[in-house]
């Protein structure tokens, strides 16, 4: 098997992250991850047709034992989005459970099940804890549609864990402002913007963020807000204020007067009343803050209470910068169910920390090979019952991404005849049905 001239051409960014050998065995390990049905080591040799040549071990090795970096390559994949990025670049920030199943692969342990639990109940599962940064983008292919391109990645120990490998335990908001300074860093001259839930909209990340980064995240609706310290008059003895006057909680400036909104965000439209100040939390006084508080009049989830580090930023922009976070578990969600995130067996701390991550990586690249050169070659199937969809999901740019590849493949061996074409149509055909 081989992947389509243009998808390899876009592999080619990657060649300064590692040796030529290894670069081969990473084509061949990517070939096999998109045709593959279980997502494992083995069964990507076998997709890809590498079975019986090179040893299946050096296959292994690529991850558990070659000289390459998994943030050099998030980085590189990063500089392949920057053209299509905006004056300000916003990041979404969140974790993911992959379930696993054994006692002596690293890393794994109990973790908080988001799909399991429930408000009233929550269930934990035996796993690996990934934090996640991605960067949310808008394609003119799909107006009022946001991405999430996963590029780096932190596997969390829990405390248990961390003692048992010898490691210090790092909280996922400690390897959330990691993973922020890193892209930060690499990118000084640019401007970012995190969006992420309230696990990382404490202290711990908002007192540590990069002079070139904002945050918008969420607030408890109790939280403590003060004004701006006063002034400091000379003469004045003793410790300088570090807050001024205690404000409103969200929770009581909803019982002022508040504007109507109609907001266009989940792919839905909300009415809502809401309420915005000028705010700083107790944590951090150093910081000021635009605190917006919103009450659902019709649906959505009751009273919330939001906060962004940009002050000069309006109401209806803080909820909409904060709704477009809802990618990131798109991006879960598919790379789970297409690209086998949970599926890769590695036992190894660099086996772990490499196989799974390479499962995002790919979705953001066959997203960005399908804006560049994929939707001129899609063809939407013909499906009576589902006339409604126009646009393409994950599911159809990997499918599409296979059907160019055999395509390519088979035009490359010259058939001829009257069943040539017939021949080409069934085999695209098998394709498309294999997802």
């Amino acid at each position: 098997m081989s992947l389509h001239d243009s998808f390899l051409l876009l592999l080619q960014s990657l060649v300064p992250i590692m040796s030529a050998p290894s670069f081969a065995n990473f084509r061949v390990i990517v070939t096999g991850w998109i045709f593959a049905g279980r997502h494992t080591i083995t069964q990507m040799l076998v997709a890809a047709g590498a079975v019986g040549g090179k040893h299946f071990s050096a296959y292994h090795r690529l991850f558990a034992a070659a000289r390459w970096s998994r943030d050099r390559m998030g980085l590189a994949v990063f500089d392949m989005i920057q053209p299509v990025l905006g004056e300000t670049i916003l990041v979404a920030v969140d974790d993911t459970l992959a379930r696993k199943r054994g006692l002596k692969m690293f890393g794994t342990g109990m973790h908080h099940d988001p799909l399991l639990s429930s408000r009233g109940k929550a269930i934990t599962n035996w796993g690996h804890s990934w934090v996640v940064l991605g960067i949310l983008v808008d394609f003119p292919l799909w107006p009022g549609r946001t991405f999430c391109l996963p590029i780096l990645f932190r596997l969390y120990l829990n405390k248990k864990r961390a003692e048992k490998e010898r490691r210090r335990y790092r909280s996922r908001p400690e390897l959330a402002v990691e993973l922020i300074e890193l892209l930060c860093g690499h990118a000084k001259s640019r401007r970012f913007h995190v969006v992420a839930d309230s696990a990382y909209g404490g202290q711990s990340v908002l007192k540590f963020l990069p002079a070139n980064c904002n945050l918008t995240s969420r607030l408890t609706m109790n939280a403590r807000l003060y004004s701006a310290p006063p002034e400091r008059k000379a003469g004045t003895n003793g410790r300088p204020r570090k807050r001024g006057t205690l404000l409103p909680t969200p929770q009581a400036m909803l019982r002022q007067r508040a504007r109507r909104l109609k907001l266009a965000i989940y792919g839905r439209t909300e009415e809502a009343r809401v309420c915005d100040a000028e705010a700083r939390v107790y944590a951090a006084p150093q910081k000021s803050l635009r605190v917006v508080a919103v009450e659902a009049l019709k649906g959505g989830r009751g009273r919330e209470a939001f906060y962004s580090t940009c002050v000069s930023a309006s109401a209806e922009q803080v909820l909409t910068w904060y709704a477009r976070r809802w990618a990131v578990e798109v991006a879960f969600h598919d790379s789970k169910q297409y690209l086998g995130f949970e599926e890769p067996q590695g036992w190894t701390r660099n086996a772990v920390e490499r196989t799974a991550p390479m499962a995002m990586l790919l979705y953001t690249l066959i997203v960005l090979w399908f804006v560049r050169e994929g939707h001129h070659r899609y063809q939407p199937a013909l499906l009576p019952w589902y006339q409604s969809k126009t646009r393409a999901s994950f599911r159809n740019m990997l499918l599409t991404l296979r059907r160019e590849s055999i395509r390519q493949q088979l035009l490359s061996l010259g058939l001829s005849g009257q069943g040539s074409r017939k021949v080409l149509e069934i085999l695209e055909n098998a394709v498309s049905q294999a997802a």
